[in-house]
């Protein structure tokens, strides 16, 4: 059984004055009553350790996580995935100009690109019932032969629908080459709990972001960076130092310690959970669901039912049901291994009742949540490139500058370098919440 270090240290000094340092809620008064974790919110101190040069709990706590996750090395983050993207891919840049990296990529891999100097080269995979699929080796295998200086590959797994990427053959291919294969694990961070049979991808990858908290019972912004390359860890190490926070939340990172923990020492709660979300499966046949690899990716398609998935939503939240997003046709459910049959049954009743109403019937339309773009000129070279902002209604045919798109998921619908298309202009124009946009206008590079 793992102890949980950082957790057991702050609660033995939770009682201690805090009058003299850092925060500067001292965990007193009104905010200490409506923030309990008040108490446990400290800063680098004799017992609490130092998560730059970790010697006590800290140390002790991230052994035991790269021995959990079989890393060489693993650093606990308190600022999400991102931190880790930018970490991952500091490390690659020391080793070339261009990584190959899925076209669905979060913006944090596209915006650590542009702030590093690294020339992205997107792939696209296949398009299954609306969703783009992980890119085939094969797409892998051109994008290295069509270009030199490639230190390797930041690969994506699970994302957001569920999709897991073929990562050993990625592995294999870019091993031949010498290249490295880092992987964005934000949604995937569970699949540690799967053995040896499972689609954890830390058995093949140099270095992995697991976003913990996006499915593990981690405080949001609770992260993992893992290497498992060995000679990569003073590089690792120096980028965390660049884009860490110097002021890391304690309550996180002893979230991030306890999430990873917890399931170590209770395998079984992640079983029953993932045995609940197959019999709710088993119960909702009139339901139809996108094929997603990844259990607690739950992906309601609408569309042979013919309802606005948009729409389905709002009905679904009268019912006090908030799913992670919704993209016209699909409602995707995060569950996670504090996900219960109840909660389950709950969903189900409510799903069935939004179906069931007239007013719903025939409001689907269809509509691409990543259309196809072309692109005509370097990524790196585009955001360098003089611009302007431009009407949306009036940029069909203009170059991009600046990435654009929807969040959530947060991924570019358009990206710099690439030409703005009539589909883009329209998922942009009926998305309710987007990036890369200023006052509803796209920036366009200067003709």
């Amino acid at each position: 059984m793992y102890r949980y270090h950082i957790y057991e240290q702050l609660k033995k000094f939770a009682s201690a004055d805090k009058n003299f340092h850092v925060p500067g809620h001292k965990g007193k008064g009104e905010f200490a009553k409506m923030f309990p974790a008040a108490k446990f919110d400290v800063t680098e101190l004799s017992y609490s350790d130092n998560l730059f040069c970790p010697q006590g709990v800290i140390a002790a706590a991230q052994k035991d996580l790269a021995e959990i996750t079989g890393a060489e090395k693993s650093y606990i983050l308190t600022d999400g995935s991102t931190c880790g993207i930018f970490s991952m891919l500091y490390v690659l840049k020391k080793r070339g100009g261009k990584v190959i990296i899925p076209r669905n990529s979060h913006q944090s891999v596209w915006n650590a690109c542009k702030i590093l100097g690294l020339e992205p080269l997107p792939v696209r995979g296949k398009i299954c019932e609306g969703v783009l699929l992980p890119p085939d080796c094969g797409e892998v295998e051109r994008a290295l032969d069509g270009a030199d200086d490639i230190a390797g590959m930041l690969a994506l797994s699970p994302d957001y629908y569920g999709n897991i990427a073929p990562i050993s053959e990625y592995k294999q291919i870019l091993g031949r080459r010498g290249k490295l294969l880092c992987v964005d694990g934000a949604h995937g961070a569970h699949l540690f709990n799967e053995g040896e049979n499972g689609a954890y991808s830390g058995r093949y990858a140099d270095m992995r972001v697991d976003g913990a908290h996006k499915s593990l019972s981690v405080l949001t912004q609770g992260a993992l960076l893992s290497v498992y390359a060995a000679p990569l860890i003073a590089d690792a190490g120096e980028a965390l130092s660049v884009f860490r926070t110097t002021s890391p939340s304690y309550p996180i990172m002893a979230s991030v310690e306890y999430g990873f923990k917890y399931l170590s020492n209770n395998p079984q709660a992640y079983f029953k959970a993932k045995a609940a979300a197959e019999e709710y499966k088993n119960n909702a046949k009139e339901l139809c669901f996108y094929p997603s690899d990844d259990w607690t990716k739950l992906v309601w398609d609408l569309k042979p039912a013919g309802i606005c998935a948009d729409k389905a939503l709002c009905e679904l939240e009268k019912a006090g049901i908030y799913a992670e997003l919704s993209d016209g046709r699909y409602i995707i459910f995060y569950l996670s291994p504090s996900t219960n049959a109840s909660s389950l049954k709950k969903l189900l009743k409510a799903q069935k009742q939004v179906i069931s109403l007239a007013k719903l019937a025939d409001t689907y339309f269809e509509r691409s949540a990543l259309p196809e773009t072309l692109r005509v000129c370097g990524y790196l070279a585009a955001a360098a490139a003089p611009c302007e902002a431009v009407e949306l209604s009036a940029a069909e045919g203009r170059v991009c500058a600046v990435n654009a798109g929807v969040t959530p998921p947060c991924i570019p619908v358009i990206c710099a370098g690439e030409r703005i298309s009539r589909e883009v202009i329209q998922v942009l124009t009926n998305a309710k919440n987007t990036f890369g946009l200023t006052d509803g206008k796209v920036w366009a590079v200067k003709q």
